[in-house]
């Protein structure tokens, strides 16, 4: 597990310290640097897949971002053109990651003469490791099919594109995580339980893909439970919007193992307040279990799942961190502060920075 990142000189990051637990949930204004942190990983794991990483430099453009030049990346108030990234992992001394910044090239060749030693056992460098972009799969016909990347690389894709063929092949799986089995279902089969979850959702959901090798695509459709009988397939496209956006989200936290590392970008998109709230819960199980998550979002709902699966014992308070990231216009730098609230044992938080999930309360008291 990540213990702990440092950031200097990335984009609006002059100085920012990431102290890391289980669940980690990112929040603030759009524009504020709370993505940064999550491409400084996504920047090391894709290097590390080209093979510049850890001798030739940092790939700035590639599979899973594509940030521009090292002009693009480089804070607008550094004192000087490096990049630095330092990483701690569980048990470990930290590692540095320095990077010289070529205003007009895409890779920042290495900036410090250190050998840097990478563990392909690391879930960020390892078949431990799963993103799920903003932008996922929606609904429609066909889905892309993938061996290599289901099997080799346990991997449902940056936008989820994979997950239809993942659940076609993987529905008797057992949970690896048994406190992802919900309380409503008699097996810790994969399928049984993310219909049973995806519920939460869209009450009476049931899911069934299929692969077509010969055309290699997959196939989803859903149907629905109605008192004693069941209605027919329904294609995608005529079901809710969210359902199948959310779809990637749920099934690559079900798979999750203990020591995985999860990232996932608005994991609320498209879901109404219940569903949202759901995730929430469920993230805090699959933490419970070993897994990390690092996890951002815009959602009240999700962050209360959270706040009350903490109160309901799901995952100890002190495994979560909250950061918010924003930017005082009043301040001499464009860079960003960090601010972290804590939770405390009964989902309580011990201070609500102005912009923290606070819109609610700003309208029902214009409204008031």
């Amino acid at each position: 597990m990540i213990e702990f990142i440092r950031i200097e000189n990335f984009k609006t990051l002059l100085e920012a310290d990431f102290p890391l637990s289980s669940l980690n949930i990112f929040s603030g204004l759009n524009g504020m640097g709370k993505s940064s942190l999550v491409q400084s990983l996504l920047l090391l794991r894709q290097s590390y897949d080209k093979n510049t990483l850890p001798s030739k430099g940092l790939l700035l453009n590639g599979e899973y971002v594509e940030l521009g030049m090292g002009d693009d990346v480089l804070s607008s108030n550094s004192e000087n053109e490096q990049i630095r990234f330092l990483v701690k992992w569980e048990n470990e001394q930290a590692t540095e990651f320095l990077f010289q910044v070529d205003p007009e090239s895409d890779l920042l060749p290495k900036a410090s003469s250190k050998k840097i030693q990478i563990n392909n056992s690391k879930s960020l460098f390892s078949s431990q490791f799963q993103y799920l972009s903003a932008d996922r799969i929606s609904p429609q016909s066909n889905y892309a099919m993938s061996d290599y990347h289901i099997k080799d690389q346990n991997s449902l894709g940056n936008k989820g594109e994979y997950t239809v063929h993942y659940i076609a092949t993987n529905d008797l799986e057992k949970l690896s995580v048994k406190a992802l089995k919900h309380p409503n279902t008699k097996t810790e089969t994969f399928l049984e339980n993310l219909e049973t979850w995806m519920a939460g959702i869209t009450p009476g959901v049931k899911i069934r893909a299929n692969t077509q090798k010969k055309f290699n695509t997959a196939t989803l459709s859903y149907y629905f439970i109605q008192g004693k009988d069941s209605t027919a397939d329904i294609k995608p496209q005529n079901v809710g919007f969210g359902l199948t956006y959310a779809l990637p989200v749920v099934t690559a936290i079900l798979k999750s193992k203990p020591k995985d590392l999860l990232i996932i970008e608005n994991p609320e998109s498209h879901l109404h307040p219940a569903g949202q709230a759901m995730l929430g819960k469920l993230c805090c199980l699959a933490a419970s279990g070993g897994v990390q998550l690092i996890i951002e979002s815009h959602s009240d709902h999700f962050l209360n799942g959270v706040r009350v699966g903490v109160k309901e014992k799901l995952l100890s308070h002190e495994k979560v961190r909250l950061f918010f990231l924003e930017r005082p216009f009043d301040q001499a730098t464009h860079s960003s502060i960090v601010q972290n609230p804590s939770i405390d044992e009964q989902g309580r938080l011990d201070f609500w920075p102005e912009g923290f999930f606070d819109e609610w309360d700003k309208q029902l008291d214009s409204l008031l």
